[in-house]
């Protein structure tokens, strides 16, 4: 067994528990990685450079087998239930010692980055993987250090990773044959059974959402940019929204595409690049991440022809759900270090499956906090495992399945700083118009793109408003380059009777989901919608 590559840690694996019996690779770059992975059949070359990875059975997130250590650092602060499932510290352990044994016995790539490109704020992660491309996709999505420092970088947190240890329920106390376990204990991370990449990324950002919060910092599922004149915007959304789309602007240069946090000074990205949905992505309507898949990139899923190795990008012959996984510096205005003042403009995100919101709204600081807490939108398929078509959802905070704390604390932290900074809160809807699902069609991309320029410029300021009569929100009456029958929803319904019923509809979910945050202040329960 050797320690190979070009900046192993003085920090080993041994302080992990691993007794390596085969050859560690520490730190390899990008170009290294790409030959590992290829030789040993782990992806395939596309005639742009990038590398394609195939995940196999899962092709999304599994939520239901992501649990939280149920141990005495962390117990009083975690929100359990449904998300933060609750797992024994023996089971745990069990689980580990397996994880463990598996690693130690087998070539291991094992990489050292940060989280968080504010060096007041963020924390060292250390992902330890049994395949070349996990590892290179690690790489590509958190923030590198200094190669000088990588030596002596000591890991907050460290990420074990094993997509071929396959758990038995029977026995480890899962739920099926994968598992993320998540010990703030330990500082520790458990993923296996699982080759679908993202599990890394989105488990350090929930520890991120543990972290941040109780240091003071809010953390957000959101996009940003930055205009010329220096003006932050925010686009909260889950996944599908357009977070990765509308915040990739040639217009306005990236600060980050899905994770960012909130300090006293301003905003900072809490990962180093992209992951970018790429099912049907075009150079017409995304130039900004299409020119960024090239060598460096990791594919995940999607169809390439095996003789030309030319990608087919409208497929989805594998999955919904395919992606792009590279570093920031490939979008060519990026931010970097990703880091910039107060935002003046936040923009919440909504994959209307109803298709009777309006396409853009302007909100009051109450009616922001109330769909904030709501989180409205529509989980679109191959998200997550399981999920074929839209389905309509509440997610607190648009970002609940990555929230361990109680979600009034990321909330609470939101109303304060809209105080604070006063900036303009936007509704925009990506999902559907002229019907719900299966009847009207998906938002016009163009008309979005201008709906958004417009309200980040300040070309809407001086045009009259009028309020929605369901859902209260002031909508636009002209936007440039948008046509104003597209602004009011009701009016792109061929039976307007029927929109009247499913506005309704969705009214009244909002209501029974605002039923949960009892505590809420009575102005913000006041903003929701009329039933």
């Amino acid at each position: 067994m050797a320690n190979l590559g070009n900046h192993p840690s003085r920090f080993g694996l041994e302080q992990h528990g691993i007794h390596p019996t085969a050859d560690v690779f520490w730190n390899l770059s990008p170009a290294e990685l790409f030959e590992q992975a290829l030789r040993r059949g782990e992806g395939q070359l596309a005639d742009d450079g990038a590398i394609v990875a195939l995940t196999g059975k899962h092709t999304g997130r599994s939520p239901n087998d992501k649990f939280v250590v149920d141990e005495p650092s962390s117990r009083d602060h975690v929100a359990w239930g449904p998300v933060n499932q609750p797992l024994t510290v023996e089971v745990s352990q069990r689980l580990h010692a397996r994880m463990i044994a598996h690693l130690s016995g087998r070539p291991l790539y094992v990489r050292d980055m940060h989280a968080g490109a504010d060096p007041r704020y963020r924390i060292n992660v250390r992902v330890v993987n049994e395949t070349a491309w996990h590892n290179l996709f690690a790489g590509q999505l958190f923030v590198p250090p200094e190669s000088e420092a990588l030596a002596d970088l000591a890991p907050d947190f460290t990420v074990l990773n094993a997509p071929s240890l396959i758990a038995d329920p029977a026995t480890d106390g899962t739920r099926s044959s994968v598992f993320i376990v998540l010990n703030f204990g330990t500082r520790t991370v458990l993923i296996g059974g699982t080759a679908y990449a993202g599990e890394i990324k989105k488990s350090i950002f929930t520890v991120m959402n543990y972290v941040l919060p109780r240091r003071g910092v809010l953390s957000m599922h959101c996009s940003a940019n930055i205009g010329r004149d220096g003006d932050v915007a925010l686009f909260f959304g889950l996944s599908g929204t357009g977070k990765t789309t509308l915040s990739a602007d040639p217009q306005r240069r990236l600060i980050g595409d899905d994770e960012h946090a909130w300090s006293a000074d301003g905003v900072f990205n809490i990962e180093g690049g992209c992951y970018a949905k790429c099912i049907r992505l075009s150079r017409e309507y995304e130039p900004q991440i299409y020119g960024a898949i090239r060598f460096g990139t990791v594919l995940e899923n999607v169809v390439i022809d095996p003789a030309t190795r030319r990608i087919d990008f409208n497929s989805d012959r594998i999955t919904e759900n395919t992606r792009a996984a590279y570093p920031l510096s490939f979008i060519d205005n990026a931010v970097i270090p990703s880091v910039a003042g107060h935002p003046k403009h936040i923009v919440f995100l909504t994959c209307d499956a109803f298709g009777v919101l309006p396409p853009i709204s302007r909100l009051t600081p109450a009616q922001a906090m109330y769909h904030f807490l709501s989180g409205y939108t529509a989980k679109i398929a191959g998200t997550e495992a399981g999920v074929t078509e839209p389905q309509t959802v509440f997610s607190t905070c648009f970002g609940a399945p990555f929230l361990p704390l109680r979600p009034t604390v990321y909330a609470d932290m939101l109303g304060d700083k809209l105080k604070r900074h006063g900036a303009n809160c936007w509704l925009v809807n990506t999902g559907w118009s002229g019907g719900g699902v299966g009847v009207g069609k998906r938002m016009n991309l163009k008309y979005t793109r201008a709906m958004v320029a417009a309200a980040l410029s300040g070309a809407l300021d001086d045009v009259d408003f009028q309020p929605d009569p369901v859902f209260g929100v002031a909508v636009p009456l002209a936007v440039p380059n948008v046509p104003a029958e597209v602004l009011s929803p009701r009016k792109t319904w061929p039976d307007p009777a029927a929109y009247d019923q499913k506005a309704r509809e969705l009214a009244q979910r909002f209501a029974e989901k605002f039923k949960t945050f009892d505590t809420a202040d009575a102005q913000i329960k006041a903003a929701g919608p009329r039933v």
